[in-house]
């Protein structure tokens, strides 16, 4: 597996430069079946769905881009929600996509953090510009790292300068725990002093984990489970337990090209704990958009902390033109004039992307094959922006 697999976590939207590639790890790869490219066409629509903008995105996207399968879940403003699928969902069989069906949702699971973080400030459990070490005494130093000068904040801004792990995970798909992630990174040097710059790193957000079990007492899964999941009902969205390298329910599978003329592989199953925090969950697309919508909506959180949420800074070189990052939540400017709020990930698998507005429109868009190609990148985005702006 290229070092991009892990490193996709971040739900970048442009590649950055300088990663070294691995080959899929032996003990993945006996287990997944080599497939061709020959499924890869959209099944046939309807007349109504074939003049629909939405699905001709996702019909270009796998005629054009190459991905095996695209599911959408778009809700407009009065919260009728519409489905649409494109492709194959298991290129061994030939099953259609499931409408609406389960994937690894990546970096989406940043918000979800975020959110029960802001939750325990709202509590005054958390501060969030106390340093790590209020929380973590003595936990997190290194090389040009010192956690009593690091706050809650800056970790969820992405603004620490902790260096990001998933840069050096080596090839094994094994069970990580979340200690050993921050172990990883902190052997290597900070990349730049505590609030100065910007950078995106999967360690931040390990670390805010750390501190939602530290300060609850609690695993973080059954906090996000308790303070979100049930709390609005997304009944198909879950964090894995340890060990668990399955979907549980019906989804797409997702694939794994190791070069560009090179066989698809099923990739579908995999343990996850190597995102935890940063990026281990499962979702629907609907799920998501009920998520983002509640949200904006203040069903999540107090005033003042979905505030702090939206407060933001430039993130344009991962995320794109005009788009910034607040507190594990980004924004990003629609070509219809609005702006959309959401996150994205980046999964073994799966690439998803969406947002929502704050009149009540949501989409959320997956292809089944994360994404190395900028074109592909600009496919996905151009599909969501279809969504949102009709």
């Amino acid at each position: 597996m290229r070092a991009q697999t892990r490193q996709g976590l971040r739900s970048s939207t442009r590649q950055q430069g300088g990663r070294r590639r691995r080959a899929l790890p032996a003990a993945s790869a006996m287990a997944i079946a080599v497939m061709t490219l020959g499924a890869l066409t959209p099944p046939a629509t309807a007349s109504a769905a074939r003049t629909d903008a939405v699905q001709q995105t996702l019909n270009a996207l796998v005629r054009d881009d190459g991905m095996p399968a695209a599911l959408a879940s778009v809700q407009d403003r009065s919260g009728r929600t519409r489905t649409y699928t494109a492709g194959v969902g298991n290129l061994a069989t030939g099953e259609p996509v499931p409408a609406d069906g389960q994937v690894r949702i990546g970096s989406n699971t940043k918000t979800f953090v975020a959110v029960v973080v802001l939750q325990l400030v709202a509590e005054r459990r958390v501060d969030l510009d106390a340093a790590i070490d209020t929380y973590l005494p003595g936990l997190v130093r290194g090389e040009g790292i010192d956690g009593r000068h690091i706050t809650v904040r800056q970790l969820l801004q992405q603004t620490s300068g902790l260096p990001n792990y998933s840069n050096y995970l080596g090839d094994d798909v094994r069970y990580y725990a979340p200690r050993e992630l921050l172990a990883t990174a902190l052997q290597h040097p900070a990349d730049f002093a505590p609030g100065t710059s910007w950078k995106y790193s999967n360690t931040n957000y390990v670390l805010a984990g750390l501190i939602v079990q530290k300060v609850t007492g609690r695993p973080l899964a059954e906090e996000i489970d308790r303070r979100i999941i049930k709390r609005i009902g997304l009944r198909h969205t879950y964090f894995p337990a340890p060990g668990d390298a399955s979907i549980r329910e019906p989804h797409p599978h997702g694939y794994y090209r190791e070069s560009a003329d090179a066989p698809l592989r099923d990739i579908t199953e995999i343990d996850p704990s190597w995102g935890w925090a940063a990026g281990q969950m499962v979702s629907t697309g609907s799920d998501l958009n009920r998520f983002f919508s509640a949200l904006l909506a203040g069903r999540l959180l107090p005033p003042a902390q979905l505030a702090q949420m939206r407060s933001t800074v430039p993130a344009e070189a991962t995320f794109g033109p005009g788009a910034r990052y607040g507190l594990g939540l980004v924004s990003r400017p629609l070509p219809c004039g609005s702006l959309s709020w959401g996150h994205g990930g980046s999964f073994p698998g799966y690439e998803t992307r969406g947002g929502a507005t704050d009149d009540g429109r949501a989409t959320n868009v997956a292809v089944t094959m994360q994404l190395t190609d900028e074109a592909a990148r600009r496919s996905l985005e151009r599909a969501v922006d279809t969504a949102l702006c009709r």
